[in-house]
């Protein structure tokens, strides 16, 4: 009984030994098979590789030859083998550089003024004056004929010929106008009173010039 048991308890060992050579065979060739993935993983991001082809090029070559780009002076090799094109370079592609934007200025543009609100104030400015030169009610302007010097009386010593107030007739002399030299006579042409002197004595004045402004008398 004891010489039958032994055959079979040395096959199951045997057995058992396969077993265990097997699994620590696959065991070796999936470690073998992830050194030599991390190995390619590692060699790859410190080489930039251009493989331009549709077929798989053989992993031990390119190995071999990123080892030989990266023990070597060079920066960068390329092949073409059976119609597949390797390129190995050191230097990593520049990053594209985008063009510069042109910068945009805004200029601030003032706000347009209406020209209504702009032409109000000078037509008040001109209306002003106007409105201080416009004759008064009824009253008659007596205007310079000529350019020259107003007089108001016949000498500097002698009196004016018309204060406001006085009542003039119609050919009374009002005042002189020195022109080039001449002394003209200036008279009314209305019966009726002074009401405003418009000049000074021996002030220059202008062809059309309101020198006097006389109500007229009453009919």
């Amino acid at each position: 009984m004891a010489t039958g048991k032994k055959p079979g308890k040395l096959a199951r060992a045997k057995k058992a030994a396969k077993s265990a050579k097997s699994a620590l065979s696959r065991k070796r060739a999936t470690r073998k098979e992830r050194t030599a993935a991390d190995t390619a993983k590692a060699e790859a991001q410190t080489s930039s590789v251009n493989v331009s082809s549709s077929d798989q090029i053989d992993l031990a070559f390119l190995r071999g030859l990123i080892e030989a780009v990266d023990q070597s002076g060079i920066d960068s090799v390329e092949i073409d083998r059976d119609g597949t094109r390797v390129r190995i370079s050191k230097t990593p592609p520049p990053a594209p550089v985008s063009a510069a934007m042109p910068a945009v200025i805004h200029h601030a543009t003032p706000a347009a003024v209406p020209s209504a609100a702009v032409a109000a104030p000078a037509e008040a400015a001109v209306a002003a004056p106007l409105a201080a030169e416009a004759p008064k009610s009824n009253l008659i302007e007596v205007k310079s004929p000529m350019v020259g010097t107003f007089y108001r009386s016949p000498a500097p010593e002698a009196p004016s010929y018309v204060e406001v107030g006085s009542q003039v007739t119609k050919g009374q002399t009002l005042c002189i106008l020195e022109a080039m030299k001449l002394m003209n006579e200036m008279e009314s042409e209305v019966d009726g009173t002074i009401r405003e002197i418009l000049v000074d004595n021996a002030d220059p004045v202008e062809y059309g010039q309101v020198l006097y402004r006389i109500e007229p008398a009453s009919r």
